[in-house]
């Protein structure tokens, strides 16, 4: 997976242009939802656990990334870190960049769900929203997600002493490797998979939900269309606000499904003993993009949200 010289600085360039990108971003986001009441709410408390999830990409994973590539560019030589995984030192890099690059990914995809199923009550029990969803209940739902996004990140080398963490030359990030040199453990690696079963399982219920909550509202519009001919009107319906915040999320779950399925398809591919050395460089970076693409979904989608952010 070698490069010139100039292909090397334009991909540190983009690194370090993902790295302010992210942090602007979800800071101007969490900004948003700290300083406005208005956003005190269930589906501002997701948004900003999204954020943070973000920003911790930004904060941890792409700048050790950064770190590596201007050392090997600068010392014509990798830190000698990178030549070993994380069972051959003592302290390893990736022992702690690589579970959080996972974990938050499973925040983000956990955090997408729970924002569909929020919205999904919003437009298909409206009367009920406010019962249902608490500030409370909502809390809660996110701190398990946090907790079980990052106990199945560390999962692997858990209950498998065979999965190491390196720091991979093709994907220039902190990846999941074999520990031992030789024979290809396939149970090993078969627990990768659990990565792309539980992230495929969560988007494709959240894909499921949003079929049907922009079913509903369709349905919702055109029988507001026959309430406005016959000027009758009832409190039954979910509110313009809530629609808007569904076709929001139902844009977020587009956004996150495009970015993920290249490193899932990765994913299994390498537990079928493809290495595949440019596709990895570009399933992993472009999941790391999508860290800077929701406050970009919300400047453009929702109203409120632009008009707090000037």
């Amino acid at each position: 997976c070698c490069c010139t010289l100039i292909n090397k600085i334009l991909m540190v360039l983009f690194m370090v242009l993902l790295i302010f990108a992210t942090l602007f971003g979800n800071l101007v986001t969490l900004a948003v939802v700290v300083g406005n009441k208005h956003f005190h709410t269930p589906q501002g408390y997701l948004k900003a656990s999204l954020a943070i999830a973000d920003l911790a990409v930004g904060i941890f994973v792409v700048p050790l990334s950064v770190y590596a590539e201007v050392y090997l560019m600068v010392a014509d030589s990798a830190p000698e870190w990178t030549s070993y995984n994380s069972q051959s030192v003592t302290f390893h890099p990736c022992n702690i960049i690589g579970p959080i690059f996972a974990g938050c990914t499973f925040v983000s995809i956990t955090t997408i769900f729970l924002l569909t199923i929020e919205r999904s009550i919003a437009v298909l029990r409206p009367l009920h929203k406010d019962s249902v969803i608490t500030r409370k209940r909502t809390t809660i739902l996110i701190f398990f997600s946090w907790v079980g996004s990052f106990f199945l990140a560390v999962s692997p080398m858990v209950f498998s002493s065979e999965i190491a963490l390196e720091y991979n030359s093709c994907s220039r990030m902190c990846n999941y490797a074999l520990g031992t040199i030789g024979e290809f453990p396939s149970q090993a690696w078969n627990i990768l998979l659990l990565f792309p079963a539980f992230d495929f399982t969560l988007l494709g219920g959240t894909v499921v939900i949003n079929i049907i909550s922009l079913s509903s509202i369709r349905q919702h519009s055109k029988h507001r269309k026959t309430l406005a001919e016959t000027e009758i009107h009832t409190t039954s319906n979910p509110t313009f606000s809530d629609i808007k915040a569904a076709k929001t999320i139902g844009t977020l779950t587009l956004a996150f499904t495009a970015s993920f399925t290249p490193i899932a398809v990765f994913v299994v591919g390498n537990v079928l003993g493809n290495e595949w050395c440019n596709f990895s460089f570009f399933a992993f970076w472009i999941l790391a993009t999508n860290s800077c693409w929701n406050v970009i979904i919300y400047s453009v989608r929702d109203q409120k949200f632009r008009l707090r952010a000037h």
